[in-house]
């Protein structure tokens, strides 16, 4: 036990009920469910009640009127500023001192709103100041059209195709860093809000979450360079990393990647030839040093699924956060019922005992 891991990786500090990924067969299972099972049959919104309640005939409640305030376009900063704001305004409970059942309607008003409020900000970095009316958003048929409605006044079957699929791919995937950051704070007896909007701020950094934004630019240079090879070749041995390759946990293919460029093909993505050229070639090149990491993950496949809904990058981390309200829920109820302040254990070796004077 003490042993140091930087990162903690490797460390297994909660056992969970709630998503599988399989290490080596390539699948992701949410409770027992593989993906693949869900894409295309079940909306987000009931995906979300899989993993929230275990029950498909579940949902992520629609939002509640609300006005958000001081929007500034920039979607990440808005949802973590509007989620805490929230847990005042609704005065939230502390998940030390209400139900499991209390809890549990917190997380669903809450993710039901941190949909609403990205989709309100995009509006507002569109140059608009104008609210979508509720009833022409009451229109849509699933959450991913509700969204685009809310953003756009109009949502494109192709673009809500898109987002669901993206969303319900990215629902949950264990322990990542705003995963365990939602666990930490939950595990404090923190309410719902503070909760879900520090799990915000640990997904704003371009180390989790923000990976699509870069793949995009990417791909434009190996079109423009007209030498995929030649380009992947020429990066390699400047020692720069290719966006979109390789994943901590998989050893092979990511079960995402393999759903979300099938549906960037279903639906025509003008990126999909070179993004499927490039997948090919850098696969062989980097296999060669690193076999264990040259398959595409979820990242990279997401931005061309997010671009064919003319989502853009600058968006993709919140696009994220809506997604993973669904894990993120689904932590804090299984941290509020374990009931154990998160407290790992730090290595003192700084200087030993030293007086003032010789500081």
């Amino acid at each position: 036990m003490d042993e140091f891991k930087p990162g903690l990786e490797g460390v297994v500090a909660v056992e969970t009920e709630i998503a599988e990924p399989d290490r080596e067969g390539g699948a992701l299972r949410y409770r027992g469910v593989d993906i693949e099972d869900l894409v295309g049959h079940y909306p987000y919104e009931r995906v979300w009640g899989l993993l929230v309640d275990n029950d498909l005939d579940s949902e992520m409640p629609e939002p509640e009127p609300h006005e958000p305030v001081g929007l500034t376009g920039n979607a990440p900063a808005d949802l973590q500023a509007e989620t805490a704001r929230l847990a005042g305004l609704w005065k939230l409970g502390k998940l030390n001192e209400i139900s499991d059942e209390q809890a549990r309607a917190d997380l669903g008003r809450l993710s039901a709103q941190m949909m609403s409020i990205v989709a309100r900000s995009a509006r507002v970095a569109d140059g608009h100041t104008d609210a979508i009316p509720d009833d022409v958003v009451a229109a849509g048929k699933t959450a991913a059209e509700k969204f685009l409605l809310r953003w756009r006044g109009e949502a494109d079957p192709r673009h809500a195709k898109a987002i669901d699929t993206y969303w319900i791919c990215t629902a949950e995937h264990g322990l990542n860093a705003s995963t365990f950051t939602a666990r930490v704070v939950a595990s404090t007896g923190a309410d719902c809000g503070a909760a879900l909007s520090a799990a915000v701020g640990a997904l704003s950094g371009p180390l989790h979450g923000g990976a699509p934004a870069r793949v995009l630019p990417m791909l434009d240079a190996v079109e423009a360079s007209g030498d995929p090879e030649g380009w992947v070749r020429d990066a390699l041995a400047r020692k720069e990393r290719i966006m979109g390759f390789g994943h901590r946990i998989y050893r092979a293919e990511d079960p995402r990647a393999r759903l979300l460029k099938q549906t960037a093909k279903e639906l025509g993505s003008r990126r999909y030839e070179v993004a499927e050229e490039l997948e090919r070639v850098a696969h062989d090149a980097i296999a060669e040093r690193h076999p264990d990491h040259s398959w595409t993950n979820v990242e990279y496949w997401s931005a061309v699924v997010l671009d064919t809904a003319d989502v853009p990058p600058s968006l993709a981390p919140a696009m994220f956060a809506c997604s993973r309200t669904a894990g993120w829920s689904a932590h804090i109820l299984e941290q509020k019922r374990l009931g154990v302040l998160v407290r790992p254990s730090a290595r003192y070796v700084g200087p030993g005992a030293r007086s003032l004077q010789s500081i």
